[in-house]
């Protein structure tokens, strides 16, 4: 078996899922997810993640390293200061980041995500 995976960004899912309704702050964001690898662990994963627009509380349980592939979002800790981002914008979420996420208009991101 190789040691490697190769990560297809161009990867989309049929299977999309409304953002839980008590996370809900705006819109009717419908996201969907295509994780392409998981460690034997599980407990790291890479994958693709897009959604619509709209604006949901966050509770950040794992660390998370992510770039936009297409659209903006803008991710704002509660007591900070909103961060936009756009394509080929790099972040580094860490556990415990409390906020919110808005996706404007759509968003297509690549994730990196390490949970203990």
């Amino acid at each position: 078996m190789t040691k490697y995976k190769r990560i297809d960004i161009s990867a989309i899912s049929d299977e999309k899922m409304p953002v839980a309704a008590d996370k809900l702050l705006s819109g009717k964001p419908v996201q969907s997810a295509v994780n392409q690898y998981t460690n034997d662990k599980e407990n790291f994963f890479v994958g693709v993640w897009e959604c619509n627009s709209g604006k949901w509380a966050v509770d950040y349980s794992e660390e998370e390293f992510l770039t936009i592939l297409e659209g903006e979002a803008i991710i704002t800790e509660i007591g900070g200061e909103p961060q936009t981002l756009k394509k080929g914008d790099h972040m580094v979420i860490s556990k415990g980041f409390v906020g919110t996420w808005e996706t404007v208009d759509y968003v297509k991101k690549l994730y990196v995500i390490y949970e203990d």
